[in-house]
Formats: C-alpha cells, sequence, structure tokens
C-alpha cells in the first residue's frame, strides 16, 4: 500500500501528527458515511464537529487512561511538540493535546497497528457521541 515507511522513531511529533490527522479524519469520514447519504457540504460541516481541536481535545482527556505506556508517550511528544498558534477556534491546550491524539494516531499507523487504530476510533467515537449522538 504505497512507500515504505521508515521505523516510527525517525519521524518528529509533528511530522507523526500530520500524517495522524489524515487518518483520523479518513476514520471519521468513514463513520460519517456509515451513518446515511448526506450531501458532500452536509458531511463536511459533520465532520468538523469530529475533527475540529477542541473534540479531539476532548477525545485525548478522555481515553488517557486506557491506553498504553508506549501510546501515551505518542500524546506527551504530540502534546509538547512545538507548533504554530493554532486555529483561533481552539485554546491554546485544545491545540495541543489534539496534536497529541494526532501524534498517537500517526504513529500507531507507521507502525502497522490498524486495529489499535480502530480500537482508538472507536473510543473517540464514544466521546463525540455524547455530543454528537444524532447525525441530522
Amino acid at each position: 500500500m504505497g512507500p515504505k515507511l521508515a521505523p516510527v522513531n525517525r519521524y518528529s511529533p509533528l511530522q507523526l501528527a500530520y500524517l495522524g490527522d489524515g487518518v483520523y479524519e479518513l476514520y471519521i469520514r468513514r463513520y460519517l458515511l456509515s451513518q446515511g447519504f448526506f450531501s458532500p457540504g452536509k458531511l463536511n460541516k459533520l465532520a468538523k464537529n469530529y475533527v475540529a481541536a477542541p473534540a479531539q481535545s476532548r477525545v485525548y482527556l478522555e481515553i488517557e487512561e486506557r491506553l498504553s505506556e508506549e501510546e501515551k508517550g505518542f500524546l506527551r511528544r504530540g502534546r509538547n511538540a512545538k507548533g504554530g498558534p493554532g486555529p483561533a477556534s481552539a485554546s491554546a491546550g485544545e491545540y495541543r493535546r489534539a496534536t497529541g491524539l494526532e501524534c498517537l494516531i500517526g504513529g500507531l499507523y507507521v507502525q502497522g497497528r490498524q486495529e489499535r487504530i480502530e480500537e482508538i476510533m472507536e473510543m473517540a467515537l464514544e466521546v463525540l457521541g455524547k455530543d454528537y449522538e444524532e447525525v441530522e
């Protein structure tokens, strides 16, 4: 499936977060498509509720204790990475935690741990389902 990736320790936390952002969004898009047939505009609007930094920050806080020490390490590496200022729609803390979650997803992806990504995304949807239970 495409080019071979280097070992996970060769990537910076922000590189892992970059990859994790795409993987996370793909899982959310797949989930939304499974919920019904919506127009692309509606799907994009719904997806923003799940992929925005405040939502990812909530996931980070809710699932942290359910992760292995290695996985918590990815969270910390991403959270502590020196990135840009983040979006105006999120606090600095929310943005940093969102980056941590994306780093975790990216790290697992590089390791080829698709099954664990699925489990974590199920946890994320449980957390976010509290706010977005009804897909309109």
